[in-house]
C-alpha cells in the first residue's frame, strides 16, 4: 500500500490524503459493497484490511485532527474514524468519550459492526463498558442499540455475562430490522456457545415471534450444530 500518512494533519493534506486513498478502490468490490450496504454516503470501494492498516496507522500520531478534518463525506472516511478508536491505547474513560463523538456517524450495519469488532478494549475493560453499553440500549437511535449489542456479541460473550445478556436479549426494543437482526445473531451465538443456558429462552418463547423464528433460523445454519438439535429447535417457531 503506497500512501503518505502524514505526523500532523491539516486540511490541506487531509484533502490530498483523500485523493490518494482513491488510489486504492477496488471496482469490483466497490459494485458489490454497493448493493449490499445500501449506504446513502458515496463509497470509494476498498477492502476492509486496508482499511484497518491505514487506521492503524493514522491511530499512532496525530489522530485528532484526522478526526477533526474528517467531513463524513465517504464511507471509507466514517469507518476509518471508527476504526482507528479501536487501536488507540489511551484511558477507557476518554476512548468512551470519543466513541460518544463518533456515535452520530454511525448511520449503517457495516460501519457499526466493522467499528465494534475493532473495539478489543471492551474485553479488558468490561465492568467499566458494561454500564456505557447498558445507556446505548435505552437509547431511541437504532443504529445506538445496535452498536451496544454487537459490543456485547464480539466482547462479553463469557460466564460472567450470559445470563446477562440473554436477559436484555429478551427485553422490548424498537422494532428496526437491524437492530432484531442484532438480537437474533447474538442469541444464535449464545446458542453455539452456551447451549443449556440459551434454550431455556427459546422453550419459553418470550422473544418477539421475529427474533424468535430468525435466532432459531441462523442457530441451523451452523455446522456445529447436530441434525437431531436443529430439529428440535425446529419445533421452537413462533
Amino acid at each position: 500500500m503506497n500512501l503518505n500518512i502524514p505526523k500532523q494533519w491539516t486540511k490541506e493534506n487531509y484533502q490530498q490524503f483523500l485523493k490518494e486513498l482513491k488510489t486504492l478502490q477496488d471496482q469490483k468490490y466497490q459494485t458489490f459493497h454497493s448493493k449490499l450496504i445500501r449506504n446513502e454516503m458515496p463509497l470509494i470501494g476498498i477492502r476492509t484490511p486496508i482499511l484497518q492498516e491505514i487506521a492503524q496507522k493514522i491511530s499512532q500520531d496525530d489522530y485528532i485532527n484526522f478526526i477533526k478534518y474528517n467531513k463524513h463525506h465517504y464511507y471509507e472516511e466514517t469507518i476509518l474514524h471508527g476504526l482507528i478508536l479501536g487501536y488507540l491505547k489511551i484511558d477507557f474513560k476518554e476512548l468512551l468519550n470519543l466513541l460518544e463523538k463518533f456515535l452520530p456517524y454511525n448511520t449503517n450495519w457495516a460501519i457499526n459492526d466493522s467499528v465494534c469488532a475493532n473495539l478489543k478494549q471492551f474485553k479488558k475493560n468490561q465492568k467499566l463498558g458494561y454500564p456505557w453499553i447498558i445507556n446505548l440500549l435505552k437509547s431511541n437511535n437504532p443504529w445506538d442499540i445496535r452498536f451496544g449489542f454487537i459490543l456485547l456479541l464480539d466482547h462479553y460473550m463469557n460466564e460472567t455475562y450470559i445470563d446477562t445478556i440473554l436477559e436484555l436479549a429478551n427485553k422490548p426494543y424498537t422494532d428496526h430490522y437491524y437492530v432484531n437482526m442484532a438480537i437474533a445473531w447474538m442469541i444464535s451465538i449464545c446458542y453455539i456457545k452456551f447451549p443449556e443456558k440459551t434454550i431455556v429462552i427459546l422453550e419459553n418463547k418470550t422473544l418477539q415471534p421475529w427474533i424468535q423464528n430468525k435466532t432459531i433460523s441462523k442457530i441451523r445454519d451452523s455446522k456445529q450444530v447436530s441434525k437431531e438439535k436443529k430439529d428440535y429447535l425446529n419445533t421452537l417457531k413462533k
